[in-house]
């Protein structure tokens, strides 16, 4: 029985680190319109160049690109295993049914924590 528990949670836990790696950007830019006079002579009049160039600016309005690197997905998964092992190594008979998924809970917000979250 503990063996299939186990196969479980081992056999999924690929599947739970597919969309921890997605990128995202932050970074966003808009297009400026500017002029520049180009002074002239009597002979060669002077003319405006005018251009458009792509600025980058913070996102959604922020002042400044700060993103928060704490991913303790890591930690989480391993907390969870071993919390819900030492749930079921520590518990007999019927109190398996509630001690297993709160030492799993329990687990996986230790793990968090520890690993930087």
């Amino acid at each position: 029985m503990k063996f299939f528990f186990f196969a479980i949670f081992f056999g999924f836990s690929p599947l739970l680190h597919l969309n921890a790696s997605t990128p995202k950007s932050l970074t966003c830019t808009r297009t400026e319109y500017r002029e520049e006079y180009i002074p002239g002579t009597k002979s060669r009049p002077g003319y405006v160049r005018n251009y458009e160039i792509d600025v980058k600016i913070p996102c959604h309005g922020k002042k400044a690109d700060h993103r928060e690197d704490n991913d303790c997905t890591d930690g989480k998964i391993a907390g969870a295993l071993l919390g819900g092992g030492a749930g079921a190594a520590m518990s007999r008979g019927n109190g398996r049914w509630w001690a297993v998924p709160l030492g799993a809970v329990l687990g996986s917000k230790i793990g968090c924590d520890a690993a930087g979250g």
